[in-house]
């Protein structure tokens, strides 16, 4: 027996169960499909390692989705300055929140916590069903809907499919979309420390010829860290005792917040740009991590998969037939494309900038980062374009 709906998400992470929320307290019927359930979570958990810099745009949609609530009584943490700097040189940009008359500039929050908040919203929707554990099988495609067997055996059928299941999108392949890549021949070092002193609600980034590092303030002096290296040199940091880690991680940030005085679990991720060529086919449609990667250092991956998640769910709904037309695909890949291809773009322009060692170089970017910092107005565009506000 197939079971009818309007929309079946695969991927139900969180950009995915945003998208269902979103949907779903439109009235659609939506399936979503996800091979994994988070873990619970509890307040005296050790803080995860991946986490994810929340924009205040994003804050705003996971409000609408009616997430945000969930969110805050677990754990998220606001964060009202950021410090940025090139360690070639006394370049240095401050952005305060108090400056453009805002609570903060965005929320650091655990990855398992949104998903979490978002599923609790998605269980309070009669129209919306969870299939977990379970993923796609077999799909077949037609002119007027899809028809997508489940590992369970399920049987399920919708005018759109949408991949929202990650970096290796069985959707994506499925549907024959192909995929550029380049591979940073970077890994993103995450791990969780405690420091000498104060964050003081900053995050601290700095930009050296290997890659940033980034100190996310968490509570209670914690901070979450980012530290983006050659991969080598990443799996080297992996296996130093903790001691000498700490060592190595206090002079990397320059000793801003003293001597890293403790480090939880350490991992290391292979970094990747990816950009699918084109984000949709037919009755198939993808969003976040399927369609797009980018580089972290500027912490905006999650930031435009919820755009993504936002834009497709505002083409469904002002949609007055079939939601899963090309009018509406169309519709919405070329609200999305320019942004995610320019955003991932200037990351890249970023990485290429901050890793050149000639010394031309270190002088018009450790310059650039002074002026802009003297230039309130542009500056604080440039935040609020970050912000989304």
């Amino acid at each position: 027996m197939q079971v009818q709906y309007d929309v079946i998400i695969a991927g139900g992470g969180m950009v995915g169960a945003i998208l269902a929320c979103l949907l779903g307290k439109a009235g659609k019927r939506v399936a979503v499909l996800e091979a994994h359930s988070p873990t619970v979570f509890s307040p005296e958990d050790p803080y995860d390692l991946r986490v994810s810099a929340l924009s205040r745009a994003s804050q705003r949609a996971l409000i609408d989705a009616g997430a945000w609530e969930g969110i805050a009584a677990r754990r998220a943490f606001p964060y009202e300055v950021m410090q940025v700097w090139d360690a070639t040189g006394a370049g240095e940009i401050r952005f305060d929140a108090a400056d453009l008359g805002e609570p903060d500039l965005g929320h650091i929050v655990e990855n398992r916590v949104i998903q979490l908040a978002l599923l609790d919203t998605l269980h309070t929707l009669d129209s919306v069903d969870w299939y977990c554990p379970d993923q796609l099988a077999t799909v077949v495609v037609d002119e007027q809907r899809v028809i997508a067997t489940l590992q369970s055996g399920q049987v399920l059928q919708a005018p759109l499919l949408v991949g929202a299941d990650g970096a290796h999108s069985k959707v994506r392949a499925l549907a024959g979309i192909g995929m550029s890549t380049q591979d940073y021949g970077q890994k993103g070092l995450v791990c969780v420390a405690q420091t000498e002193f104060p964050h003081q609600l900053t995050a601290w980034q700095r930009f050296m010829p290997s890659g940033p590092l980034a100190f996310l303030p968490l509570a209670e002096g914690f901070c979450s860290v980012v530290w983006t290296l050659p991969a080598d040199q990443a799996d080297a940091m992996l296996r130093l005792p903790d001691q000498d880690f700490c060592r190595e991680l206090s002079q990397a940030l320059d000793y801003r917040l003293g001597a890293v005085i403790a480090v939880g679990e350490r991992a290391a991720l292979s970094l990747r740009g990816r950009h699918a060529d084109c984000y949709s086919q037919e009755r198939v449609v993808l969003v976040g991590d399927a369609a797009h990667t980018i580089h972290p250092l500027a912490g905006q991956g999650v930031n435009l998969g919820i755009k993504d998640a936002l834009e497709l769910a505002a083409q469904i709904c002002q949609s007055t037939g079939d939601c899963g037309s090309p009018k509406v695909l169309r519709a919405y890949e070329r609200a999305r494309r320019g942004d995610n291809v320019l955003t991932q773009k200037a990351m890249e322009g970023f990485r290429l900038l901050f890793g050149n060692t000639l010394t031309p170089w270190k002088i018009l970017r450790n310059s650039g980062l002074s002026i802009v910092n003297r230039m309130g107005f542009l500056k604080y565009e440039m935040a609020k374009r970050a912000m989304g506000i």
